[in-house]
């Protein structure tokens, strides 16, 4: 029997979410976020306008990472990201603190990490992990949650 993870892509946009066919990315009007979920371990963040940040941010794992080839992703600015969601963030809700917002999406991103330094502390409770620290979706929800927006009805 095997094991396979969650797999979804959203685009949000004029308020609301449509689900869409894995990897699709249509022209979307902005400001307008797309999410895909592949495999329970990363999800691609595709945001517009991109403010100060590059439009794309990646939660969970980043593609370099998670396929350990440096070709599968430009490499991570987390902190430029952090920006770029924040200001998206102000654009389309009614909040105002946008560092404070800034610092709260830094918590949900991925860097670029060497896939030979992962390591299991088999020490470590599995009871006591976090279940957004295993499955990307949850992170996902709780992501969408700070951006103060509605879940897509299949991450419900």
């Amino acid at each position: 029997m095997s094991v396979v993870g969650f797999f979804g892509t959203y685009a949000f946009e004029n308020g609301e979410w449509k689900t869409l066919s894995e990897g699709e990315l249509p022209p979307l009007s902005e400001p307008s976020l797309w999410i895909d979920i592949h495999d329970s371990d990363i999800t691609s963040v595709v945001y517009a306008p991109a403010g100060p940040g590059s439009g794309v941010a990646y939660l969970g794992l980043t593609p370099r990472t998670y396929f350990e080839n440096p070709n599968a992703s430009d490499p991570t600015d987390v902190l430029r990201e952090a920006s770029g969601l924040a200001a998206w963030w102000a654009l389309v809700s009614s909040g105002s603190d946008v560092v404070a917002k800034q610092a709260e999406i830094l918590g949900f991103l991925a860097e670029d990490e060497n896939p030979d330094e992962f390591e299991w502390d088999e020490s470590e409770d599995v009871d006591e992990i976090d279940d957004g620290e295993v499955f990307v979706e949850v992170k996902t929800k709780r992501f969408l949650a700070a951006l103060d927006l509605p879940l897509p009805t299949e991450l419900r």
